[in-house]
């Protein structure tokens, strides 16, 4: 081992750089590919082993250090296999006989290595992955008030990251600092760690004392004094502390249009002996209540901050309350009439953020001036473009010497592959829609198709369908395929008629069994099924009226709206959104749904994918249901509860971003943008909120042929991105200011434009590939002829061509991205 810098302890000794020579040094813990990032760059990572380390003395004494691998490899190949021996053993135990030593650690002014006593350490603040950030990290709080680098656990490159998880054996040992108590003896059970950082929580809990802060879940306190205890530990909020104060006052006997369910349950009968209601509560809101003669033991300024904590929550809470509110279409009307900082509540469309459950990656209120000028400068290249393109229609047709090239796409770069390709040139023609003579052509009398399917799909690709009438009803389900394509009338009407009867078999499972409907699992499901359905889509026409909007007689069909509704209580619909026959019909689909793929079940986003299908289908649920099947047999992967289908497409996108554009994965790269986490809601629901309502009927259906790719939501993510790329080069320097970027397009993209610049795309990169395979062909052929020539007669003109042909250099292209090229289900 290395240790390259020494840290204070709190007594202000330092461990001493060398010790008498029967002192040892066991490796007791070691994490490979732990990151300190000392730029912004990725570049500038510097990769290394996070280690527990116990000197052997009369009073042993527990570092932690953290180990560049450049360090440790001056040490050589010895020392690097005592460190991953340590990390593949599942169980450390310090009285192994094939414990492992390390060297005695020396001194060297090597930036951002540390080793410190843990008796030195005041605080970890860990912060597990989440959506926005796929490697967790820790930072160490020093007593003296200073912090080491944070360390950044990639836990996909670590050596433990693809081993069984590791098994804690503690044990009560005189020996052990601190002794274990029996507490933490029981929590040997405990589930295996999930990620690095919580797996080195857990291993430092067998040397010191960790205790988790009431007040910061992320913090945790080494050896805490008594202080500390008290001020980390103390509960702030019980959840029924306001209901309980509520129904002290007289609010809770009078009128109130709070609705029964939500307001405020009696409270419990206080203990035999005491005269206050809290005195058996430990929560500071409820010490606050007290009398200054009931309880003088508690300091009151964690009183006061508990309260102060206690009032912001409630601030955020009527935020988002008054933001629901105001975002219901039925206060559209008020909402003009109201002050500015009122109408910013209001969310777009009255539908859920879904940059809300992220926070927007922490971009919050922060409004940038580079964003803003990205922002205008979009506004003015669109302005340019119409403009142009308004020109382009005046002039007379250019001269047939001309190279410029003339197209309703703008003017966009194409990419450079290997060599000079030809450009290719989108065939869409949206403006000639598939319509019902057009479509009846394709069919014999008998129904039987006269045209291959592969007709139909590059046909609906090309020109779309058009919107009047049912014609999306009719040729939906051929391209999803629930309807057979090769086969007469009377067999699609058959098969048809056993998915009516699967899908009411599958329905029957829940629909009228109370001991199913009622059970816990299914209350939940519900439960999530409702409250999206609620949201989704609330300004179509369909979905925008409630119940009490509904002609007839609301209380003759409430008897038979039992198992119809799939709120768990009927209570539930007047504490939130309204609903009505169609939402409540929606939920029923999907609640079928998760009977039907048991293992996948309903995860939230699914409803933005059922309503437009529902609203095409002209709600009819057997229809919805199987074109919902078929969606999902498509995109089931974005759900996968690890995230791994989204990781995978997202990581296809960087590759592809990688080839076609270099320049732009450049810039993400130093903006650490590499994640690209602003194209993951548009993958995930294929642009569901990036378009409005009609346009996304165009789009899927465009997507759901598969005619070039079936992959092609990747580029049409590309073409978004290299249509903004000017913009995001010239001025967005930061990852959270592209991600408000991306954000903000939501509404703003034009669909044609975007659909057809996705087709060249697509079209260049099969042409970068075809030559990429041409070129290793000619290579292998004539390397394979040159040897044999060589053999036969040695000149140096035949040595300088074949060394001029073997020195290129051609890109590999992973599965990922051979798998683009896939068209067809």
């Amino acid at each position: 081992m290395v240790e390259i810098k020494r840290i204070a302890g709190n007594d202000g000794e330092t461990v001493p750089a060398s010790a008498d020579e029967e002192s040892k040094y066991r490796l007791l813990y070691s994490k490979s590919k732990v990151y300190v990032n000392p730029t912004a760059y990725a570049r500038d990572n510097i990769p290394g082993f996070v280690a527990l380390v116990k000197r052997e003395a009369v009073n042993p004494t527990y570092l932690l250090a953290w180990i560049p691998e450049t360090l440790l490899n001056e040490k050589g190949a010895e020392e690097w296999d005592k460190f991953v021996k340590i990390e593949e053993r599942a169980i450390s135990d310090e009285d192994d006989e094939d414990a492992v030593l390390i060297d005695l650690p020396t001194q060297r002014p090597e930036p951002y290595a540390f080793s410190v006593p843990l008796t030195s350490i005041y605080s970890l603040l860990v912060r597990p992955p989440t959506l926005s950030s796929w490697y967790g990290t820790v930072d160490i709080n020093l007593i003296n008030g200073s912090t080491l680098p944070t360390l950044h656990f990639h836990d996909d490159e670590s050596l433990s990251g693809t081993l069984p998880p590791r098994a804690n054996n503690q044990r009560n040992s005189s020996n052990a600092y601190p002794p274990i108590s029996p507490s933490t003896s029981a929590s040997a059970t405990r589930p295996s760690a999930s990620w690095g950082g919580e797996d080195l929580i857990s291993r430092l809990r067998c040397y010191a004392y960790l205790l988790r802060s009431s007040l910061q879940p992320t913090l945790f306190i080494l050896d805490p004094s008594k202080a500390d205890i008290e001020t980390h530990s103390t509960q702030l909020f019980d959840d029924d502390a306001v209901d309980d104060i509520l129904a002290q006052s007289s609010y809770a006997n009078s009128h109130s249009p709070v609705p029964a369910h939500r307001r405020p349950r009696p409270i419990s009968t206080p203990p035999s002996g005491s005269t206050n209601a809290y005195s058996n509560r430990t929560s500071v809101l409820h010490r606050s209540l007290y009398p200054p003669s009931v309880s003088t033991t508690h300091n009151t300024s964690q009183a006061r901050l508990a309260l102060l904590q206690s009032f912001s929550n409630i601030t955020r809470a009527t935020r988002h309350a008054a933001q629901n509110i105001l975002s219901h279409p039925l206060a559209k009307p008020i909402v003009p009439h109201l002050p500015d900082p009122v109408k910013s509540l209001v969310n777009a469309n009255g539908e859920w953020e879904w940059g809300s459950w992220v926070e927007k990656g922490g971009v919050g209120e922060f409004e940038s001036a580079r964003v803003n000028l990205a922002r205008w400068a979009r506004i003015v290249a669109e302005e340019g473009d119409r403009a142009r393109r308004r020109e382009a229609q005046a002039l007379p047709a250019s001269s047939p010497d001309l190279q410029e090239e003339t197209s309703s796409l703008g003017v966009f770069e194409l990419l450079h592959s290997t060599v000079n390709l030809p450009t290719p040139k989108t065939s869409r023609d949206p403006c000639n829609p598939i319509d019902e003579k057009t479509w009846k052509k394709w069919f014999a009398a008998d129904g039987r198709p006269k045209v291959r399917i592969e007709e139909m799909q590059r046909e609906v690709f090309r020109r779309g369908i058009t919107p009047v009438g049912t014609m999306r009803k009719k040729i939906w389900p051929f391209l999803l395929g629930v309807y057979a394509w090769d086969v007469d009338t009377n067999e699609r009407k058959r098969r048809w008629a056993e998915k009516r009867k699967r899908y009411q078999e599958i329905k029957n499972e829940w629909c009228g069994v109370a001991e199913v409907f009622d059970r816990q699992d299914v209350l939940e499901e519900r439960h999530r099924i409702d409250v999206d359905c609620r949201r989704t889509d609330r300004t179509h026409p369909l979905f925008s009226h409630s119940y009490e909007d509904s002609p007839g007689d609301p209380e003759a069909d409430r008897g038979n709206r039992r198992y119809s509704t799939i709120s768990p209580q009927l209570a539930d619909i007047g504490a939130q959104s309204p609903s009505n026959e169609h939402i409540d019909r929606m939920g029923s689909i999907l609640l079928t749904y998760n009977f039907y793929d048991k293992n996948l079940g309903y995860v939230q986003g699914m409803s933005d994918l059922c309503a437009p299908l529902y609203v095409v289908m002209d709600a009819e649920e057997e229809l919805t249901f199987w074109c919902f099947v078929e969606v999902m047999n498509r995109m089931g992967q974005n759900f996968l509860r690890d995230q791994s289908g989204m990781k995978k497409q997202l990581s296809t996108l960087q590759e592809l971003i990688s080839v076609m554009d270099p320049e732009l994965y450049r810039h993400f790269e130093k903006t650490e943008g590499l994640n690209l986490f602003f194209c993951f809601r548009w993958v995930l629901i294929a642009f569901k909120r990036e378009f409005p309502f009609d346009d996304v009927l165009r789009l899927w259906e465009v997507l759901w042929t598969d005619y070039y790719s079936n992959n092609f939501v990747l580029f049409i993510a590309l073409a978004i991105l290299e249509s903004h790329r000017d913009m995001i080069l010239r001025y967005l320097v930061e990852f959270d200011e592209i991600l408000k970027y991306c954000n903000e397009l939501s509404m703003t993209i034009e669909l044609d434009s975007t659909l057809g610049q996705a087709e060249v795309l697509f079209l260049s990169y099969a042409q970068f590939v075809a030559d990429i395979d041409r070129r290793r062909a000619e290579e292998s052929s004539q390397s394979s002829s040159t040897s044999a020539v060589i053999r036969r007669r040695s000149t140096a003109n035949s040595d300088m061509v074949s060394g001029k042909k073997l020195n290129i250099i051609l890109p590999t292209l992973s599965e990922n991205m051979r798998e683009l090229l896939k068209a067809g289900r």
